[in-house]
Order: structure tokens, then sequence, then C-alpha cells
């Protein structure tokens, strides 16, 4: 297809996104690109012309479908009744090559992934198989739940059945404890403006310490870390997983209880129980290496806490340094879940009295 043509295209109406507006992760609604924005968008025009020289079409649509937090973003590709996905990675911050190895160990298990049809890596440029317009995050609701959630298990325990050491990097305790660090560097200190002192920082350390010991100490299978029903699509087989790439080898509650402790939807504490539950016995069946009901309840609750905190910290510097904003509305979430969890474990009070002092009190007026 022409540069000319791509140009074109480029103005046609806004395809449906992939993901829910209210959750896109690009700190504004996405927009059609006119021919004007196509000037200021070269990479928009160079991805367009690369996926229809790939496609070998002549003309099609061409619209952005999503984005998210990082540099990524995607386009959709419509020809009468196909369409597919062009994924946009500039090398110089994004790279490729996670996406099409983790895809690969997904394929693999059996899990229902888009299939790369070509790939440009020195460009950044991937074609994608298209899953879709609808999330399970947009079409789950109570009536559903219970089967569209049962896919998203059956597909997490393929996911894990297939796991081996090496072929992924490990979620280690470098790893875990950067995570961490997220929520007091950017959350505490640069958000809300709090520097601990001395005791402070100790106690805080002291439940970091904890934390990233029981993350170590579970069973290791491969882990999504993102694996929530905004990143699954309503497909056939249901459901499609999405937004792989930076998966790692880690601990084997964490994508469980990211699925019922979502980012963007909170569920009664007892869908959440009967998630876990559900889980539990599913993949005992199957034979991954979970430990008994109370102790596989205590791994869920902690390695939540990790990633809950993370996630606060995350929040926050997508704030303060990417400029979206949007994101500190579901900090209250993330704080409730934390709140949520805490009483149960009294080793953890120093991060309770850390948000009954510091957190809860400036909520309101500042997540």
């Amino acid at each position: 297809m022409s540069s000319r043509r791509c140009r074109q295209a480029l103005g046609y109406p806004k395809e449906p996104p992939l993901h829910k507006p209210a959750t896109d992760l690009t700190g504004s609604p996405l927009q059609s690109l006119t021919d004007s924005a196509a000037d200021a968008d070269p990479r928009a025009a160079q991805a367009c012309a690369w996926a229809h020289r790939a496609l070998g079409l002549d003309r099609a649509s061409f619209a952005p479908a999503s984005a998210d937090a990082s540099f990524r973003r995607y386009f959709r590709i419509r020809s009468g009744a196909q369409s597919w996905i062009v994924m946009d990675a500039p090398p110089q911050q994004e790279d490729c090559r996670p996406f099409v190895h983790v895809a690969g160990l997904l394929q693999a298990a059996g899990v229902h992934v888009p299939a790369i049809l070509a790939q440009d890596l020195e460009q950044g440029f991937l074609l994608l198989s298209d899953l879709g317009t609808q999330t399970l995050l947009e079409a789950i609701d109570e009536g559903n739940a219970d089967a569209l959630f049962g896919d998203a298990i059956d597909a997490l325990i393929a996911w894990q059945r297939a796991s081996r050491p090496q072929a992924l990097p490990d979620y280690d305790e470098a790893l875990l404890r950067r995570e961490l660090q997220l929520f007091p560097d950017w959350y505490l200190e640069r958000h809300l403006g709090i520097a601990l002192d001395g005791a402070g920082r100790d106690a805080l350390e002291s439940v970091f310490r904890q934390l990233v010991a029981a993350a170590l100490a579970q069973p290791a299978v491969y882990v999504h870390r993102d694996y929530m029903p905004r990143n699954l699509m309503l497909s056939r087989p249901n459901p499609g997983v999405l937004d792989f790439q930076d998966a790692v080898y880690g601990p084997l509650a964490y994508d469980p209880i990211s699925l019922f402790k979502d980012a963007f939807l909170s569920w009664p504490a007892s869908r959440v129980e009967w998630g876990l539950r559900t889980y539990h016995g599913r993949a005992a069946a199957a034979g991954l290496p979970v430990p008994p009901w109370p102790q596989f309840r205590r791994d869920c609750d902690w390695i939540g806490l990790q990633r809950h905190l993370k996630i606060i910290g995350i929040f926050a510097r997508l704030t303060l340094r990417d400029g979206k904003p949007k994101y500190l509305a579901d900090t209250p979430r993330f704080v409730r879940y934390v709140m949520d969890v805490l009483p149960a474990y009294p080793e953890l009070r120093p991060l309770a009295e850390l948000f009954e002092r510091h957190v809860l009190p400036r909520l309101g007026a500042s997540a």
C-alpha cells in the first residue's frame, strides 16, 4: 500500500477499542488519526504501510485499536470481513522479542493468544491475528461470572502446567524488591509528600522482607503478571490472552489473586473466595504443586499485598512522571485490598499502622 493511501487510511473513523475506554491505559481517549495527525505521527504511517505490504493488501481501513501504559500501541486493519492487529513498539523504548517468546510458550501450552503473522523486530512492528473487540472486563457480570472465570482459570492452569525453569526470567528477590519500592518512592514520598523517619523505614523494610520471603517460598510456575479481565478477550476458544510480554517464572498464587483482585473491578469477598477455591481445586486435580488450602489462601493474601503496593506506586508514577493522572482514581480500590487483608496477619501490623497514619487520612484528597 502506498504511503499516500496509508495517510488516507489513517483518517478512517475510529474502530472499537480492544480495551474498555474507561480503563484504556493511554491517559486520554484514543482518537482516529487525520492526515494532519499522520504528518506528526510518521510511525503510524510507517506501520500502516508495513502491515499492508505484509498482508498483500492495497486498500484497507487502519485505525487505532488500543494502547497501554508503555510506549506500545495497537492498530486494527480491516479489509472486508477480515481484521488484523498491528503492534507498534518503538525499538528505542520497547523490545518485541519477549512478546514473541512468551506468545510461543502460551501457544505451546494450548492457550489462545494472537498468532504472530509477520514481524520486523528492527522497526518494532508485529502483525497479529485479531482476537476481537470485547474484553472480559466489559462482558463479565454476576450472571456469567462462573462460566467466564471458569474459562480463565482453565487457561491459567494450562499455562502453569507447561512451566519449566529458565524459559522465563525469574521473579527473584531483586525484582520483587524493585516493585515494592515503587510504593514508598512514588506514592508516599512523591505523591503524598511523606518522608518516613528511620523507624518508619525500618518498619516498612520488615514487612517487605517478610513479603519477599513468602513469595520466594511459593512453588514456582509461569506468571503472566497481569492476568485480569482487562487483558482477557471474549473469544473462541475463550479467553484470548493479551499483554503477556512481562511474564516471569515465580509465585504460583500471583496470577490467581490478580484475576479476582482486579485493578478495575471489585468483587465481593464471597466471589473472590469462590474463585480462589475453584482455582485451587482444579489446579490440584491437574497436578500443579498447590499447597493445602490454608497455606494457599495465605500465599494469595501475601503475594496480593506485594502486587497491590506495587500498583499503588505505579499509579502514582504514571501520574507524576508520565502525565496520566486518571490512574489515581483506582488507587482507593488497592488501598481497600490492602486493608482487607492486613487484620488477619498480626506480623504485618507495621504496614497497617503506616496506612492508618499516612494513607487513609489523605486518601480522599490525594488519591
